[in-house]
């Protein structure tokens, strides 16, 4: 990981630096930091020109800048108080503190003073403004983002010369599963540079992935790691977060650099492999003093060699509650936390099972959860084929009160039209020919008293929409055949991988029927917007091959996540199934070459595609080319993105995704 230089390049070499910029479009080594000449190569492949007029770049609307602090709200609630302590530590010094996303996006600003801002605003230096490197150049927001790492940015750094008044420093922010979140800023006049601001902002940022941390596992089982005991409690200290099977499905970012793991290790490493021992172990060293912070266990010390991180190689267990005898040697003290007796504790059910750490999915199983027992309430999951709708139907049934009683599923879609009647419904003995001689109670009464999931729901005849709808309005089933109707009681779920609303309006589907099945909505992720892949793949590994500890090949991680999994979930777990048969028996890394030839080739066209990293120029030419036509299009507009979609025949949402704001 880049480190950010420890103070700003002096003036006299910036100056020598852009005239060998400006004329030869290279930097002598040494002149400038790495990350700088890295940043300013990035942005002439952008096709920004560092003097004149800037291109027109993004503003997002009212809109688009509501709908972005809504899909960011836990990151600014916890962000905003921390903004806010910054300001007073440099009120009255031209500054302002600043929050994007992790596109850059500007998304809250504070700061009051007036001369400052005002100068700030015209280069847009202000929410709803985008500062990626491709619209901005290099600045500490947009660089951090690329490099993932604390930057500073000052004066003539700035690869826009218009910009070259300001001194920025910024650090990046990440939620406890890895997920780059945005990046904390402190911009202000390059004359009033101080060396402490990146320590300060870098200070908030960890202050801020601590109350993350903290709002997601505070009630689960994590570990506290400092070096000193005084630390632990406090906002310096390293957290992790682990699974009752002993994955590590959480951590910061001190937690990381402490143990000498990545962001990618989270979800896919053991305790054995973060700590040095097992779980057990770590449990064992008995229950937790009232005096100690939040009432976490007794410190439980771990050594580890000179220069070294605590890596499984070197850490071992030396005392349960005294420091160990001055060896040369350093000790990370650490407490493990379980859910106080007096504190709710967060359910370990099959919904909770589910949840491997992506955002939008975790607020689909929330939401679920609330409806669990109230079977009035019919939902519908909508979603693309192999997102898990039948998954979360199963574990919902399997999380409620009616747990013991019958799960029943029927595809709509696998069911020919003849049968699916007296599928459903029942038939009375001789009801139709073919029909048993003792009949069937059907599928409906069979659910009784449990849950009934209708899966493909949007392929169900019309004729069989008004029986169905009927028997939710009465609770009563009559079978094929005649005879007296039936009560029956169930919680009703339904799913579907079209839109059910397009499909009314085909004709396709009952209006009133529509309404009935829709009580609440809960749309499914597709997998290639879910960011706890790696979490995944670790998972359905060690449900595939539990008695093997199999992880992927990092780089095929990589390419994983590039993937766009037209299968979703299904085509990920039936890969990776394909993947241990192929394996070796003593083989415990799983590379390329176990996977399927179609999935292989699949993972070289997505590297190889437009937009995505290229592997040869003429893709990368491509992708320039793309980007510069939006950009100049954009500019013509005058930075009005409707306009600017009309004249490159897209939609302004596509557009808007184009650049990153969407």
């Amino acid at each position: 990981m880049p480190h950010p230089p420890e103070a700003p390049t002096p003036p006299e070499r910036i100056r020598q630096a852009r005239r060998q910029w400006l004329d030869t479009g290279t930097v002598a080594t040494g002149l400038i930091a790495g990350p700088l000449q890295a940043s300013w190569a990035r942005c002439r492949e952008f096709g920004l020109q560092p003097q004149g007029r800037p291109q027109g770049a993004p503003h997002a609307s009212s809109a688009q800048l509501a709908r972005a602090l809504a899909h960011r709200h836990a990151l600014v609630a916890h962000a905003k108080p921390v903004m806010a302590f910054l300001n007073e530590q440099v009120q009255g010094s031209d500054s302002l503190v600043l929050l994007a996303d992790a596109h850059g996006l500007l998304l809250h600003a504070s700061g009051d003073d007036a001369p400052f801002a005002d100068r700030a605003a015209r280069v847009a230096l202000r929410p709803g403004a985008v500062w990626s490197e491709q619209w901005r150049g290099t600045n500490a927001i947009g660089t951090a983002l690329a490099e993932g790492a604390p930057m500073v940015v000052h004066a003539g750094e700035h690869y826009l010369e218009r910009n070259g008044f300001l001194t920025c420093a910024a650090a990046p922010i990440a939620d406890a599963t890895g997920q780059l979140l945005g990046v904390l800023d402190i911009s202000g006049d390059r004359r009033g540079y101080h060396r402490h601001t990146l320590a300060l902002v870098r200070s908030g940022a960890r202050m801020i992935e601590h109350q993350l941390f903290t709002s997601r596992h505070g009630s689960g089982l994590h570990v506290r790691l400092h070096a000193q005991i005084e630390g632990l409690g406090t906002v310096t200290e390293g957290l992790l977060a682990l699974s009752e099977d002993g994955w590590v499905t959480g951590a910061n970012t001190a937690a990381l650099e402490l143990l000498g793991l990545t962001r990618g290790d989270i979800g896919a490493a053991t305790v054995e492999r973060a700590l040095g021992l097992d779980l057990r172990s770590l449990l064992a060293h008995g229950p937790a003093p009232r005096a100690l912070p939040r009432g976490g266990s007794a410190p439980l010390w771990l050594r580890l060699e000179p220069g070294q991180t605590l890596r499984r190689s070197s850490a071992t267990v030396v005392s349960r509650a005294q420091p160990p005898a001055a060896t040369g040697t350093a000790a990370f003290s650490t407490t493990v936390s379980a859910p106080a007796a007096d504190l709710p504790s967060r359910p370990h059910d099959a919904l909770a099972a589910l949840d491997t750490g992506d955002a939008a999915f975790r607020a689909v199983l929330e939401r679920a959860r609330k409806v669990l027992d109230k079977p009035a309430v019919p939902v519908l999951l909508q979603g693309e084929t192999g997102t898990g709708k039948d998954l979360l139907a199963r574990a919902m049934h399997d999380s409620s009160q009616r747990h013991d009683k019958p799960f029943v599923a029927v595809n709509c879609a696998a069911l020919p039209e003849t049968l699916i009647e007296a599928e459903l419904f029942g038939y009375r003995p001789g009801a139709f020919t073919g029909a048993s001689r003792h009949g069937a109670p059907g599928r409906l009464r069979e659910a009784h008293g449990g849950t009934l999931f209708l899966d493909e729901i949007g392929d169900m005849p019309l004729a069989l929409q008004a029986r169905l709808l009927r028997v939710l309005q009465e609770r009563q089933v009559s079978p094929l055949g005649g005879g007296a109707a039936v009560a029956v009681d169930f919680r009703l779920i339904c799913a579907s991988h079209r839109k059910l609303k397009d499909e009314v309006a085909a004709g396709r589907l009952r209006e009133d029927l529509y309404y009935r099945l829709e009580g609440l909505l809960l749309t499914l992720p597709p997998l290639r917007e879910r960011t706890d892949l790696p979490a995944l793949v670790a998972r359905l590994l060690q449900a595939e091959a539990p008695d093997r500890a199999l992880h992927v090949d990092d780089a095929l991680i990589t390419a994983f996540c590039r993937q766009p999994w037209p299968g979703n979930l299904r085509q990920l777990a039936q890969a990776l199934r394909t993947a241990v048969a192929l394996l070796d028996g003593g083989a415990t890394q799983i590379t390329e070459a176990e996977l399927p030839d179609d999935l292989r080739a699949a993972l070289h066209t997505a590297v190889d595609a437009p937009g995505a990293p290229a592997t040869d120029s003429a893709a990368e030419d491509l992708r320039q080319l793309t980007n510069a036509r939006i950009r100049a299009t954009l500019a013509a507009a005058q930075g009005n993105v409707s306009a600017a979609a009309r004249r490159l025949g897209i939609s302004r949402n596509t557009l808007y995704r184009r650049l990153g704001i969407g």
